[in-house]
């Protein structure tokens, strides 16, 4: 793994976590974007090297619906940056994690993204993350 990516934070409304970010980190958001496979729209700030995404919910069936209703708003996951994603499954399910998708899907800012199951990595939803080319 070469570094925390990002971290995930589960927002009720997008618009008003947007504002309190931008007051907080004194930046505006630099993309918005609505990742249809997980049903939910995205909101990445960038202060500096660190990125904090936020992640509301489009549908209520989806899994970012779902943790909001059990858990509230806050910290959702945290991503790491990986150079080869099929490379890290392996060594991790090796290790003995679960892999919640092991085929590498299509997520938000452009990244092949995979999640590991919070019951194997005490209690945090782990994100791996690889930049698509």
């Amino acid at each position: 793994m070469k570094k925390i990516d990002h971290i995930g934070i589960a927002v009720k409304d997008i618009e008003a976590s947007n504002a309190l970010f931008e007051k907080l980190l004194g930046v505006s958001p630099y993309k918005l974007e609505e990742v249809e496979s997980e049903s939910v729209l995205t909101s990445f700030f960038k202060a500096d090297t660190n990125k904090i995404e936020l992640l509301a919910a489009t549908n209520p069936e989806s899994p970012v619906a779902k943790f909001l209703e059990k858990k509230g708003e806050g910290i959702h996951h945290i991503a790491f940056e990986v150079e080869n994603i099929q490379d890290e499954i392996q060594r991790l399910k090796t290790e003995g994690f679960v892999v919640l998708n092991e085929i590498p899907k299509k997520g938000a800012d452009n990244k092949l993204v995979v999640f590991l199951h919070p019951k194997s990595t005490n209690g945090v939803l782990v994100e791996l993350c690889q930049s698509i080319s």
